[in-house]
């Protein structure tokens, strides 16, 4: 049990280190998800017969 408990706040201590990094790898993601949402939305109608 003491081991669970030390890996979790091992864990728990890099989240807290790296928590602003994470948020910026996510937004990131998600925005080129978005653009690519956006681009192919837009796109359809130009490939159409």
């Amino acid at each position: 049990m003491q081991t669970v408990l030390k890996g979790y706040r091992g864990l728990s201590f890099l989240v807290n280190l790296n928590w602003d990094w994470l948020f910026t790898l996510g937004t990131v993601i998600v925005g080129l998800l978005a653009g690519a949402f956006l681009g192919s939305a837009l796109m359809q109608p130009m490939m159409a017969p």
